[in-house]
């Protein structure tokens, strides 16, 4: 069986240079959660909070972490688990709607990439982070999702920008209250 020089080169290019320029590298997900608080930093991996999700089992770096927080270990299990059913294309729209923008870019303050300079950097992140934990959860989301469908290996969580927002927790409040009520109908009708 005799092959010919176009035969060759046809099996070379689908076996070699084809891969080369139509292979999709894989998307990164966050391993890690780096929490700063002014100069001090902590590392979490993402695995071992999702571990201690699951299972309730942490490592010593996790433990102490969590025992900072002053809250007991089922209350934190409780918030990590909780899962929200939301239809993807709902997340859609209410992620790129003006109030979305508007949301997203406040957290971006306090949740963004290692090296982001911009808040438009973070939004983008957390759009991407939230489909992608929908994705994750088969239409469902909760923060263990949310952290595996952030697009960058390191996630920054900004201790000192949270505090900041939690002393205005009223209009957080009063913002998912908006939310949960009638906006949210008007946007699966539509």
């Amino acid at each position: 069986m005799k092959f010919s020089r176009l035969t060759i080169s046809k099996i070379f290019f689908i076996l070699v240079i084809f891969p080369l320029f139509f292979n999709v590298p894989k998307g990164y997900t966050a391993e890690e959660i780096k929490i700063t608080y002014s100069i001090f930093s902590r590392t979490i991996k993402v695995n071992s909070l999702k571990t201690f999700a699951k299972e309730g089992k942490s490592t010593r770096q996790l433990k102490r972490i969590l025992n900072a927080t002053g809250s007991p270990d089922k209350e934190i299990r409780t918030v990590l688990n909780k899962d929200f059913e939301v239809p993807i294309t709902i997340a859609s729209k209410l992620i790129y709607s003006e109030i979305g923008n508007v949301f997203l870019t406040r957290l971006s303050s306090i949740i963004h990439p290692p090296r982001a300079t911009d808040e438009r950097t973070g939004m983008l992140a957390l759009r991407a982070s939230v489909i992608q934990g929908i994705k994750i959860g088969n239409g469902k989301i909760n923060l263990i999702n949310f952290f595996e469908g952030y697009p960058t290996k390191t996630v920054i969580l900004d201790v000192s920008a949270l505090s900041k927002v939690m002393n205005k927790v009223e209009s957080i409040s009063e913002l998912l209250t908006f939310f949960t009520n009638s906006p949210l109908e008007k946007i699966k009708t539509n």
